[in-house]
């Protein structure tokens, strides 16, 4: 653990899906999430719509406002059904990971119907588009493609909610690969890191992060992550992780 003084702590709540995402509710607009996030003690969120990122950049907008620091991504799933996280610093970046998103999603058409609205809101809470491509497909790229491009970006990649049944990594490949190059891994509510690493001793040396993965305002903040941070920046957040800076 990184032995520096005057850090501070800010508590981060990294996997919130916005009404972008077709089981997002109506009311995750960029002003909802963020004057829940603000009303739940959050420093930090995370904005990671199902294989887009196209909401970032509006809820960017709203927490820039009120002093909400704005992690803009992903949630990615890859070939194997694994879902994964996927963040990064610049809009550059983060444009070319949506360019990578949008090469690799399967071109099938959403059913409002069975799967829910996929709405991009602007920040002053107009619904600019409704997106017609589903987006809960899995891409056509592995998990190691999909980490390869994260890193070339400088992004952080984090395999999601790995204590569920479903749609984890270890749901379904069964193991965390050693050759995988993630930068945390994520568990939901339900379970503390001490209970997990009993329950997988072998991945004891990995950061864990803890997130509501909000898909509906009361959701936000039910579970979030104490980083120990110089400033609140991407790079500090980046190196909280890396030298063991969380809670």
């Amino acid at each position: 653990m990184d032995m520096i003084p005057d850090l501070s702590v800010f508590r981060a709540d990294w996997h919130i899906h916005t009404v972008l995402s077709p089981c997002g509710d109506l009311e995750m607009t960029p002003c909802h999430i963020v004057a829940e996030a603000k009303a739940h003690g959050l420093d930090i969120i995370g904005i990671c719509d199902h294989n887009t990122t196209r909401q970032c950049a509006e809820v960017k907008k709203v927490g820039d406002r009120a002093n909400l620091f704005v992690l803009c991504g992903a949630e990615v799933t890859t070939r194997e059904e694994v879902h994964c996280l996927a963040f990064f610093e610049t809009p550059a970046a983060l444009a070319a990971f949506q360019c990578f998103l949008d090469a690799h999603l399967p071109p099938v058409a959403n059913r409002v119907d069975i799967f829910g609205h996929q709405l991009l809101v602007d920040a002053q809470e107009r619904v600019l588009e409704s997106v017609p491509q589903l987006l809960l497909s899995a891409l056509t790229k592995s998990i190691d493609e999909v980490a390869a491009e994260v890193h070339r970006l400088d992004g952080l990649f984090i395999p999601a909610h790995i204590d569920k049944a479903q749609h984890s990594l270890l749901s379904q490949l069964g193991f965390v690969p050693r050759d995988l190059q993630v930068d945390a891994l994520e568990l939901t509510p339900r379970v503390t890191t001490d209970a997990f690493i009993r329950q997988h001793p072998a991945l004891a040396g990995y950061p864990f992060i803890h997130s509501s993965d909000a898909h509906v305002p009361d959701e936000i903040g039910r579970a979030y992550t104490e980083l120990r941070l110089k400033e609140c920046t991407f790079k500090e957040i980046k190196n909280a992780l890396h030298h063991g800076r969380t809670a």
